[in-house]
């Protein structure tokens, strides 16, 4: 492994330590979350970096993409066969959901109280809203939409943007585009700055989540997580079959680069924190930065398989939970509805347990049974960010596949800690 990686993979064992000695020791639950609180501040400047560099890479990629492509028809093409892609890949999460929580029964035989069918979950069901998401992916401003981080908003900007620029050939407007490929590379050597406190972050991360939660909870809600986790290893099964279906032995290659990124939103329990290194290890692979720019933060809203095959598999835990039977044509229904419903959580907080949430009632499901997975849910986050990272770099590189723009990369570099260079500049030594 190179070296962040195995770095990563060190601080999540003492993270685990650290944790567990801090949990024993606590004398209180309100003391093991102020001990949490501490820990939380590596991971929240780990946070605050990665996001201080998102917006900047999003736009200064796409709009260098876009601008070099100057063809309006190619940003259709690439954009419906990446929403072909995000469609098939959801489906089948859905599905695969159904199937195992149906073939593993994780609710059944549950030795613990359940929550009354009544009590309330807090939970803002209300922001699961389809037209507003649709009204709020428009920027009304894009400082506002770089400020908040709004990938979709900063998105659309950058396609008008990066459209207009390429339209335009004098030598002001070449200029800029050039300086727009200068960003980006400078935003990804800012990338390998950042990504150097990921270790401290992924330690804060596993050392504050054990320390309030401990190791008991784990083991009563078990035989759930050990069913869930090996669904997503069905899903990932799946998803590396498809991706061999388009790029060969090659997936093999990519999912051994972006095991840097999965570790980095598996122990952060966030997507989010491995955007960078995302993008990153997408160029190592090849595939052109006007694909990865235009189709990754795509993705980053319409593609999240792990939350996907999530909210089918927790539905079907809390119906099994509460003994209440569903029928096959209620649970392809139910399929359906996740499916339409789930497109607009980009940016809604803890989106996965909202969907659920929201579902639930239209069955007649308790909402108050996502009060039974709230404890263990950081650790179930951890799985399907992990999950949610593969599905995205695998979509990226399949529609790089189609569109003829991935280009062999030297193996030595592929390998290194280092972002690729710049055009002109010095090659840098492998790890």
């Amino acid at each position: 492994m190179n070296r962040l990686t195995t770095w990563i993979v060190i601080a999540m064992v003492l993270g685990v330590i650290v944790g567990y000695v801090c949990n024993m020791t606590a004398g209180s639950p309100e003391a093991a979350k102020e001990i949490a609180g501490y820990f939380g501040v590596l991971t929240d400047i780990f946070l605050r970096l990665i996001k201080m560099i998102i917006a900047p890479l999003v736009f200064a990629t796409l709009v260098a993409g876009l601008a070099n492509m100057g063809d309006t028809k190619a940003v259709g093409r690439i954009g419906g066969r990446a929403l072909m892609w995000f469609v098939g890949a959801s489906l089948v999460s859905l599905t695969i959901g159904l199937i195992a929580a149906n073939l593993l029964h994780p609710g059944v035989g549950m030795s613990i109280a359940l929550p009354e069918a009544g009590t309330a979950t807090n939970l803002k069901t209300g922001a699961l809203n389809l037209k507003d998401f649709i009204i709020q992916v428009f920027p009304k401003s894009i400082v506002e939409a770089m400020a908040s981080n709004s990938i979709l908003q900063i998105l659309v900007f950058a396609v008008f943007f990066g459209l207009a620029l390429g339209h335009l050939h004098n030598e002001s407007a070449r200029s800029l585009v050039g300086t727009m490929d200068d960003v980006v590379h400078v935003m990804l050597k800012v990338t390998d700055y950042v990504m150097r406190m990921a270790p401290f972050g992924v330690f804060g991360a596993v050392a504050g989540v054990i320390t309030t939660q401990g190791a008991g909870m784990l083991l009563v809600f078990g035989k759930f997580m050990l069913a869930f986790y090996l669904t997503l290893g069905a899903l990932w099964a799946v998803l590396i079959l498809g991706g061999y279906l388009v790029l060969g032995r090659e997936v093999f290659r990519l999912v051994k680069l972006v095991r840097s990124p999965m570790l980095i939103a598996f122990s952060t329990a966030t997507s989010e924190s491995a955007y960078p290194k995302v993008m990153e290890q997408l160029e190592k692979f090849g595939v052109s930065n006007r694909i990865t720019g235009f189709v990754l933060p795509l993705g980053y809203s319409f593609n999240l398989d792990g939350s996907m095959i999530y909210t089918t598999f927790a539905a079907l835990f809390i119906a099994q939970a509460y003994g209440i039977e569903m029928t096959l044509t209620s649970q392809i229904t139910m399929l359906l509805v996740l499916m339409v419903s789930s497109k607009g959580i980009a940016g809604v907080p803890r989106s996965s347990l909202v969907v659920v949430a929201a579902v639930l009632p239209m069955f007649g499901l308790p909402e108050a049974g996502v009060l039974l997975v709230l404890g263990v849910d950081h650790f179930l986050d951890m799985g399907r960010s992990a999950t949610n990272v593969l599905g995205n770099a695998i979509a990226t590189a399949v529609v790089a596949k189609w569109e003829g723009a991935v280009e062999a990369v030297d193996p030595e570099l592929a390998d290194a800690d280092e972002a690729l260079p710049a055009p002109g500049e010095q090659l840098p030594q492998a790890a």
